[in-house]
């Protein structure tokens, strides 16, 4: 208590859930390091220096979500913002763009404080249809505008696609901060908190499964390594996750609570084979070398592209019953 204690007074009030489930993740987190560091020394004939990249890299991250969740809404925004920004860079980066691209490429950039500014001023509305609507329109009329129509269309959906997905997508998480406390139990932070957990847990527990009992193919053209069984057992510890912790972190009960359970998992496999199409179209393993053991943003967050914006408004359809 001590030490939730001190935090509290740091930070300011937060609800102790939220506190316990973050105390939570940084113990497994430390009984990772200290199964690395057993494996390393016991066993020195295979190199583990990747295992402690990944935890290193994994407490970081840790780190820096906590201390946005524990600061508010506004650093949580800020740091989502930096993670569309980067996401966004490691995706141009990629892409097939050209020269002439220049100009779209900034508009492309500047999308980002505009799209962000909407969820610090809760102008939901505008949000809404900032990308998927007048960010669709505009970026193919700049193309038109400056005489790009060599591969005009291609051009155009993927500028989109990737704002979409590294922008518009992953901000629906920064959104959640501006949800009122009073409408769940954890608080705003315990709503980004649960999303987050339960989408790595699914990408954890379908890697676990499908070392396991992996057996069968799943989407060998996209995903070689992807198996039915893997699928199939994250799919059911992410829904037992969701159905037994949902109700401590967010206001969702029964059928809510149910779809959400069944929902969320099969979205963070279709955001993280999707991700997976496209690194191998282009022909990359990672899309950059920011993250020591994990690749780059974009890499970390690909399941969040698909489960964020679901996860939103699922709550937002179920609360609005309760509330």
């Amino acid at each position: 208590m001590d030490i939730i204690d001190t935090i509290q007074r740091f930070f300011g009030a937060q609800p102790p859930m939220l506190l316990y489930g973050l105390g939570g993740v940084l113990g497994l987190l430390l009984l990772g390091a200290v199964i690395a560091g057993v494996l390393t020394m016991t066993n020195r004939s295979k190199d583990y220096t990747e295992l402690r990249q990944r935890i290193f890299s994994w407490v970081i991250m840790i780190a820096l979500l906590a201390a946005g969740l524990l600061l508010g809404w506004k650093a949580t925004v800020l740091l989502f913002m930096v993670v569309s920004f980067i996401a966004l860079r490691e995706f141009l980066s990629l892409a097939p763009t050209r020269r002439e691209d220049r100009l779209i490429i900034l508009a492309a950039y500047l999308t980002i404080p505009l799209n962000y500014a909407f969820i610090a001023l809760d102008i939901y509305g505008i949000f809404l249809v900032l990308i998927p609507v007048y960010a669709f329109l505009i970026t193919p009329y700049l193309m038109a505008v400056i005489g790009q129509t060599r591969g005009y269309l291609s051009s155009a959906a993927m500028f989109h696609w990737g704002l979409m997905t590294c922008v518009y997508n992953i901000s629906y998480v920064a959104y959640l901060m501006r949800t009122p406390d009073y409408e769940t139990p954890s608080g705003a932070a315990g709503l980004v908190f649960f999303l987050l957990v339960a989408t790595e847990f699914n990408d954890v527990a379908q890697y676990v499964w499908g070392k396991l009992l992996g057996r069968h193919k799943i989407i060998p053209k996209v995903s070689p390594n992807k198996t039915w069984e893997g699928f199939i057992g994250g799919w059911i510890s992410t829904a037992a996750l969701i159905w037994f912790a949902g109700p401590l972190f967010t206001p969702l009960e029964d059928t809510g609570l149910a779809v959400v359970a069944f929902v969320l998992p099969v979205a963070g496999f279709a955001g993280d084979v999707t991700m997976s199409a496209i690194k191998r179209d282009i022909g990359v393993k990672d899309t950059s070398h920011l993250i020591p053991g994990h690749g780059g943003v974009l890499d970390r967050i690909d399941s969040l592209t698909f489960t964020a914006p679901i996860y939103f408004h699922l709550l937002a359809w179920f609360a609005v019953e309760k509330f």
